[in-house]
């Protein structure tokens, strides 16, 4: 409805959109709060998706809430499971009636003289309607769901025949006995050809270069046992922790000793396909976690290599043809099917216009600030996940975060908190995400910067998170409380009231 003003609004019912609004039913229960979905269904990524195999390529242990145990038997989840605990979530939380789906933001406006942001929706007719709203925040992933990154391949138009994006994956898609190729090695690509291998007569990965790929069992003995003795929440809380721990282990040491930690990896993909195997498709160019590894549930995708049903190419496309693929090598895939996994677009806010005083905000002259809120911009924050770990580590932070804020406001009398760099000094920049993947370099020019000192860098630590963003005081002397522009002797005066 026109005209209604929100305490906080929440853009995006997916996993971070629905986390968050728990969070803030929890931590500030006088707040009025609305969601607004742009789909006509709930679940974002895992309602999106519908290509075969569709999966979690993280445990659940850490994808899932910090507050809503995660039960089911398997840790790497199929997207149906994953809906169900979302909707679970949803009853359990009495959400129903606070998600407004067919409303895609189009603009957000913010006005100091109001402290409010002026929303602008697109419903699904076409017709258009505004909210107001004290806080804005966006928990609309980092992807477009409008368009993927799909290469214009030459020859393209003369293939005979279908061509798909995971992304657009058509309903009723028959490949039962047709061979297909999957253009891509990222986790749509690895997730595909053990799916489709069983019903398809064969399915080639063609990749231009290889990825790291490890094997993890599909259900997670440790927290299964745990169940026995222990009460679900108990059982969550340790399994959680274990999984993170270990996590941050692995990484630290593939950033400590990146040689060792290679050859580890390239020896497991040896234990899994013996000695035969052709390792020149299975050794990347770049250093473990300069890009995230690739993770395959019970050794799918090698079983199905082995068995004969899939198999790797490493090859560049000089292009399609009428029956395939025609490679710079001068080899030719046979396809019926050609798949096109070569990833997503990423944006910023589902590339809603955002504006502050009248001032377009360009994201790319911002500086991230605790990897929640930007530079100049008030009373807005944006949920990010790690590359490095699940995306709901960081989600449930940036929410509580949030909540924090929000109440800080509310015993401070101050309506407005904008993250402000200091007065005089020079604040050293670089990219915000050190991720050498395709999809981060397309966008790394719009993406915003992070500083070169705290609070204006990403911790990509869970640990160091929670200290950061669950107990470090919000009142930091960064960021700065104040009240709405006053009107004297004609003239607007802001009422800046700095943070002690």
């Amino acid at each position: 409805m026109e005209n209604e003003i929100f305490d906080v609004l929440i853009v995006g019912a997916g996993l971070s959109g629905i986390g968050a609004a728990v969070h803030l039913t929890k931590r500030c229960p006088g707040k009025s709060f609305a969601i607004v979905e742009a789909r006509e269904r709930l679940g974002g990524t895992w309602d999106l998706f519908k290509y075969p195999g569709i999966r979690s390529d993280s445990d659940m242990y850490t994808l899932g809430y910090n507050f809503k145990p995660w039960t089911a038997r398997r840790a790497i989840a199929d997207a149906p499971s994953i809906l169900t605990y979302l909707h679970e979530t949803v009853d359990e939380y009495g959400l129903q009636d606070k998600i407004r789906f067919g409303q895609k933001v189009i603009d957000a406006s913010w006005s100091s003289e109001e402290a409010l942001w002026t929303v602008s929706l697109q419903h699904g007719d076409g017709s258009l309607s505004s909210v107001k709203c004290n806080f804005l925040h966006m928990c609309s992933g980092y992807y477009s769901y409008d368009e993927g990154h799909d290469p214009d391949f030459p020859g393209k138009a003369d293939f005979a025949g279908t061509v798909v994006h995971p992304q657009f994956w058509p309903e009723g898609l028959d490949y039962a006995g047709k061979k297909v190729v999957v253009i891509g090695s990222g986790a749509t690509a690895v997730t595909l050809v053990p799916s489709m291998a069983d019903n398809a007569a064969h399915v080639t990965m063609l990749q231009r270069s290889p990825t790291y790929i490890v094997s993890r069992p599909g259900e997670d003995k440790w927290a299964l046992r745990l169940r026995k003795f222990l009460p679900s929440g108990l059982a969550y809380l340790l399994t959680r922790w274990k999984n993170v721990l270990l996590g941050l282990f692995m990484f630290n040491l593939a950033r400590k000793k990146p040689a060792a930690f290679k050859g580890r990896l390239l020896e497991m993909v040896r234990e899994e396909m013996g000695p035969d195997v052709n390792m020149a498709d299975y050794t990347p160019s770049y250093n473990p976690w300069d890009q995230r590894l690739c993770l395959v549930p019970d050794s799918d995708l090698f079983d199905s290599i082995k068995s004969g049903k899939a198999s790797i190419v490493t090859d560049h496309v000089e292009r399609f043809t009428k029956d395939g693929i025609l490679l710079k090598s001068g080899r030719m895939l046979e396809a019926d099917i050609i798949v096109t996994a070569t990833g997503l677009k990423m944006l910023m806010g589902g590339n809603a216009a955002i504006s502050v005083d009248g001032e377009p905000v360009d994201f790319s002259q911002t500086i991230n600030y605790k990897g929640v809120m930007f530079s100049g911009v008030p009373n807005f924050g944006m949920t990010m996940g790690y590359t490095n770990a699940s995306w709901t580590l960081k989600a449930d932070l940036t929410s509580e975060y949030v909540c924090r804020l929000i109440n800080m406001m509310d015993s401070k009398g101050t309506p407005i908190a904008t993250p402000t760099l200091p007065a005089g000094e020079t604040m050293g920049t670089e990219p915000m995400l050190d991720f050498s993947s395709g999809y981060v370099q397309r966008a790394i020019a719009q993406l915003p910067k992070q500083g070169d000192r705290k609070p204006w860098r990403l911790n990509q630590n869970f640990p160091k998170d929670i200290i950061n963003l669950r107990h470090k005081a919000v009142d930091d002397g960064v960021i700065v409380f104040s009240k709405p522009a006053a009107v004297t002797a004609g003239r607007r005066e802001p009422e800046a009231i700095a943070a002690e």
